[in-house]
């Protein structure tokens, strides 16, 4: 039986936690949808488009063939329908991440009760990792290197960079 899996999320940025998910699902699932969610209206607080977003996570991912990017609004138990999806995945960092993730998942289960919510735990060196850290790092200047992708750390410090005319990227990240 084929089985698609998506797996949503904001993704501002995507970084080696998202990606050792998106790896480890893939390698379980026939296909995963990497689901970057569009709010519909410009954030303040997201640091990239949705399609800059997409075309990250795209340029990162050099493992499985049989995942798929893609943006979509609305509720992500529709776009899970839509798509034919029987899972939803999610990841778990911390204990606190537990809490949100049972209350989405019974939640997305009263809505449609035919899709499943399968939870990863993160690797142990990904705990940290957050999209809030990663940006606030970079935005002072910090070596994201080990956290990112090279393609996204170069968009980070380009983008902080317009920001910050004084801002310099490390040595290893600049073009």
């Amino acid at each position: 039986m084929f089985v698609r899996a998506l797996y949503p999320g904001t993704f501002d940025p995507v970084h080696f936690g998202h990606l050792n998910l998106m790896t480890r699902a893939a390698s379980i699932f026939e296909e995963l949808v990497v689901a970057v969610y569009d709010h519909g209206v410009p954030s303040k607080s997201l640091l990239f488009s949705v399609d800059e977003r997409v075309q990250m996570i795209k340029e990162s991912l050099n493992g499985p063939g049989n995942i798929v990017v893609r943006s979509y609004g609305g509720l992500t138990v529709d776009f899970a329908q839509e798509i034919g999806a029987k899972v939803i995945v999610r990841g778990l960092r911390v204990f606190s991440d537990f809490e949100f993730e049972f209350r989405m998942a019974l939640a997305n289960q009263r809505l449609a009760p035919e899709i499943e919510v399968v939870t990863f735990i993160t690797r142990e060196e990904h705990t940290f990792l957050s999209g809030t850290t990663v940006r606030e790092i970079a935005s002072f200047g910090g070596d994201v290197s080990s956290m990112v992708p090279d393609n996204v750390a170069r968009a980070l410090y380009r983008r902080f960079n317009q920001e910050h005319s004084s801002y310099e990227p490390p040595v290893s990240l600049r073009d």
